[in-house]
């Protein structure tokens, strides 16, 4: 039954070994729900068993603050704006005090030197196998802290190339998630960029160059609103507590092909 992945979500981040937090669980084990649901009317193409709640949910859960870890260290030092917006990022995931602590002790893991990131982004793939949305979602939790913490440097961009390689996220998304986050940085600070900067970032966010013709321009802005729009997201899957996300991603597209419009003349 469909609400089954998300009971048991939510009792493993309550009784489970290891205090992972049953807002987390509640999180992935909606998404297994989904998963299941899809299964139904496809083929089975891999023999391989699927991964249970449980695994995704710890494997998730640790490679989010181990790679973090080492995203933060990948230039040789951990600045205390990382570690403040490391810290940041574990309170939007809600968690509580147990679980800051299993947080804070695998941020510091990551940190090692020779800690052995492939080895763990290639069983987070294989536990999210068939949920590339799971994927994303990592690379962009990355991204973010990232850029909270201002540390997006060359070290830290050749780490994030390692783990979109490793878990089948493309270049080209990474730069529409960084222009979406940008322009949301932008938004909220619009003295900080030049108004030239913003017009880029823009068409980052459409994924289209400044040769495009305005069709073009409208066709990609069209495309991207169907694709994220919020309620579409949560029919296909996306939980109710992810919606403000979804939303703020909505009001940075239409916002990048409003600045586009007026940057054009386009009626």
């Amino acid at each position: 039954m469909v609400w089954q992945g998300k009971a048991l979500g939510a009792l493993i981040g309550v009784f489970a070994a290891g205090p992972v937090g049953a807002v987390f669980g509640t999180f992935i084990g909606h998404l297994f729900d989904v998963q299941a649901e899809s299964a139904r009317d496809d083929d089975a193409s891999d023999a391989a068993p699927a991964a249970s709640p449980a695994q995704v949910q710890e494997a998730f859960f640790r490679a989010t603050f181990q790679t973090m870890g080492h995203l933060a260290k990948a230039d040789g030092r951990v600045s205390e704006d990382e570690i403040r917006a490391a810290r940041a990022m574990m309170g939007e995931f809600r968690l509580g005090e147990r679980e800051v602590q299993l947080a804070i002790e695998l941020f510091t893991q990551g940190k090692s030197r020779d800690f052995p990131l492939e080895p763990l982004l290639r069983e987070l793939r294989r536990s999210c196998r068939q949920r590339p949305d799971l994927c994303r979602m990592f690379v962009q939790i990355q991204l973010q802290t990232a850029l909270w913490g201002g540390s997006l440097n060359n070290a830290s961009r050749e780490v994030l190339g390692r783990v979109c390689a490793a878990l089948g996220v493309s270049a080209y998304e990474v730069v529409q998630m960084e222009a979406l986050l940008r322009m949301q940085q932008a938004s909220r600070r619009p003295e900080a960029r030049p108004a030239v900067d913003r017009v880029a970032q823009a068409y980052e966010v459409l994924g289209v160059s400044r040769t495009a013709s305005d069709a073009e321009v409208t066709k990609a802005y069209r495309r991207l609103m169907n694709q994220n729009h919020p309620d579409k997201l949560v029919a296909k899957g996306l939980p109710e507590s992810m919606m403000k996300l979804a939303e703020e991603k909505t009001r940075q597209i239409r916002a990048a092909y409003e600045l586009l419009r007026e940057a054009r003349g386009m009626k």
